[in-house]
């Protein structure tokens, strides 16, 4: 069992000196969790380590990402050698062991373009490990923060203005916090209705590729705003609250497939008020937006309020008004 992709640095974690051919023994260490690299580019990742050439096995979009602070996001996956993903039945993608998953977060107008973090999913032996990994000054290498880390940024919007935030890198247990899926770590971003995977038929099993049906959550041609904002709330929210998430506790279950109104917060009182309430009493209140704990929460960055709590600095103001849309235009006798 080997790693997903050639460690064109293979020793880099242990001794520190490179090696033009990749050593079995370290694909197998890390697999099983004996060794973790330090440097990004002993993954062999990218050409010359240039994030701009990668060399993982293919490329990916999403119909409806994942907002993280307007970052603009790379995904690449790396399959081990001769092996190839899966779509199971349940609309998720299966890879193999020795699979990385590889996000770089960037913004156009901040280090010429050059990503800020490079973040990696390991499936091990044991399982899935997250590692963030953030670009050194000189862009020629990214060190790995376990701990996490902050990192000024100031960016220009959609909207033309200047955002100034201080980026944060994600420790170790915050990744859980997303990942968990009833206490391991997994893939959130990879499902089939939401992937779009041009040019990798032959990565895939039979050739079945990931058939996007999720829709967009930006595109009103794609669905209604009522189907819009719920794949927006799939995306944003649904790797927590659902059943096997973080937020299982909740009741609140945001995830496209939930059809009970009362699962996804309609007329539903929050299961412990508080602050991250701010005096509402229900989490969507039918034709109501300003009385909805859901988007209260949206448009707050204030800690113990905002959701989601990690991932972001900023408020999305485009998604938060198309959340708002849809909760105005139900009717109010709703609840």
């Amino acid at each position: 069992m080997r790693l997903a992709v050639p460690l064109i640095l293979a020793a880099l974690a242990i001794t520190g000196v490179a090696r033009a051919v990749p050593s079995p023994s370290v694909h197998q260490a890390v697999v099983d969790g004996e060794s973790i690299p330090t440097k990004l580019s002993a993954f062999g990742l990218f050409a010359d380590n240039d994030p701009a050439r990668p060399v993982a096995s293919f490329a990916y979009t999403l119909r409806t990402p994942l907002f993280s602070d307007y970052a603009d996001k790379r995904r690449l996956v790396a399959l081990p050698p001769g092996q190839r993903a899966v779509v199971g039945d349940d609309g998720n993608v299966q890879f193999p062991v020795g699979t990385v998953l590889v996000k770089s977060f960037g913004w156009a107008d901040v280090n010429g373009g050059r990503p800020i973090e490079t973040r990696l999913l390991v499936y091990r032996s044991a399982g899935w490990v997250a590692l963030p990994y953030v670009w050194d000054a000189d862009g020629r290498d990214a060190t790995l923060k376990v701990a996490g880390a902050r990192v000024p940024v100031s960016f220009r919007a959609p909207n033309g203005q200047m955002r100034t935030i201080s980026y944060a890198v994600p420790n170790k247990n915050q990744c859980k916090e997303c990942h968990g899926r009833s206490g391991a770590i997994a893939p959130i971003g990879p499902k089939a209705r939401n992937m779009i995977t041009e040019g990798a038929d032959r990565h895939f099993s039979g050739g079945a590729v990931p058939k996007p049906t999720l829709p967009r959550w930006d595109d009103a041609s794609s669905g209604t705003i009522a189907e819009r904002a719920r794949a927006y709330l799939d995306v944003n929210c649904a790797h927590c609250h659902n059943p096997q998430g973080s937020a299982s506790n909740s009741g609140l279950f945001l995830g496209w497939d939930v059809s009970d109104a009362k699962m996804i917060g309609v007329g539903k009182r929050p299961v412990a008020a508080g602050h991250g309430s701010g005096g509402r009493d229900f989490a969507v209140a039918p034709g109501d937006p300003d009385a909805s704990i859901l988007l209260y929460r949206m448009e707050s960055v204030e800690p113990g309020v905002a959701m989601p709590e990690v991932g972001r600095g900023t408020v999305h103001r485009e998604g938060a008004a198309l959340v708002r849309e849809w909760i105005a235009q139900m009717p109010r006798a709703a609840h």
